[in-house]
């Protein structure tokens, strides 16, 4: 078994655990009526959108999403959060640096023995979901779950439906695909985006991802016999038909977004596999980006 399919089905142990020790961090965390923004690089960015999205809609507070390295000079904040699995990344500490003294901060990390433990004013140290493989599972969608029990939107049923996504067989044929699309609306936009990425790295597979009412202005076209359509959350009306129409696949995600996601994780391992790549090792991929000085 690979690293990665060994640790994205440890992932409702983790997010359990999470839940439970969300209470912890009260006070590193966004308060209600807060203005803040959520910052991370490549998967944390998709985790970020994600979190913004769920936040705002639950009527918390406005809250931005942004990579690090777009982050707007001279906007106000309450808070800044940042995600760093590896506390290492260079734009996510170049930030938080210039953000010293004006913005409070608060990094949420899986490496306790990392730069952005002094950089950082406050810390959510998530070390039991820390990988060995470079590619992120557990401790993005843990990050994510810590956060969604924090504004109040976790459930039980979440991680009963994780359970599930490991237990049930994928779609039959999805593997002989040649090309994915991941939709999503409101939050799980940010899924779809980090869906798409997990195919990528992992199997190098040609992937796309859109919020659902914008694929039929235009990407609908690409679709083909070939194709899977994978919907995270409610569909559009009609647009399920519309991709049968085409002669590809569709896929409803029928479980909790999130859960789809790992079932989505396990797609990318089972691609993997059947195109002969090794998905701990993705090409010109590392662990975390470190740009020299």
């Amino acid at each position: 078994m690979s690293h990665v399919e060994d640790e994205l089905t440890s992932q409702p142990e983790c997010w359990t655990r999470a839940a439970e020790e969300a209470g912890r961090y009260g006070e590193a965390l966004p308060a209600p009526g807060e203005r803040i923004a959520i910052v991370g690089c490549g998967t944390s960015y998709f985790m970020a959108q994600a979190a913004a999205a769920l936040r705002e809609a639950a009527g918390q507070g406005e809250t931005d999403a942004f990579a690090a390295s777009e982050f707007p000079r001279g906007r106000s904040y309450d808070r800044v959060v940042a995600l760093t699995r590896s506390g290492t990344t260079t734009e996510v500490l170049e930030l938080l640096g210039r953000l010293k003294g004006a913005t409070p901060t608060t990094a949420l990390t899986a490496d306790p023995a990392t730069p952005v433990m002094t950089t950082a004013d406050d810390l959510v140290v998530l070390d039991f979901a820390d990988e060995r493989s470079v590619v992120q599972t557990r401790f993005a969608t843990t990050a994510l779950t810590l956060l969604r029990s924090h504004f109040g939107l976790h459930m039980d049923a979440v991680v009963a439906d994780a359970r599930a996504a490991l237990a049930t067989p994928l779609p039959e044929g999805l593997v002989d695909c040649t090309q994915f699309t991941f939709l999503g609306r409101g939050w799980t936009v940010g899924l779809a985006n980090e869906a798409g990425l997990k195919m990528r790295e992992a199997s190098l597979s040609w992937t796309e991802a859109y919020p659902a009412m914008e694929y039929r202005h235009g990407p609908i076209s690409i679709t083909t016999g070939g194709t899977a359509t994978w919907m995270l959350g409610a569909a559009p009306a009609g647009l399920a038909g519309q991709v049968r129409a085409t002669g590809g696949s569709w896929v409803e995600g029928t479980l909790d977004p999130l859960a789809e996601l790992v079932r989505i994780q396990r797609l990318a391992v089972a691609v993997a596999a059947r195109r002969g790549l090794d998905p701990d090792r993705p090409r010109h991929l590392t662990r975390s980006v470190i740009l020299a000085p």
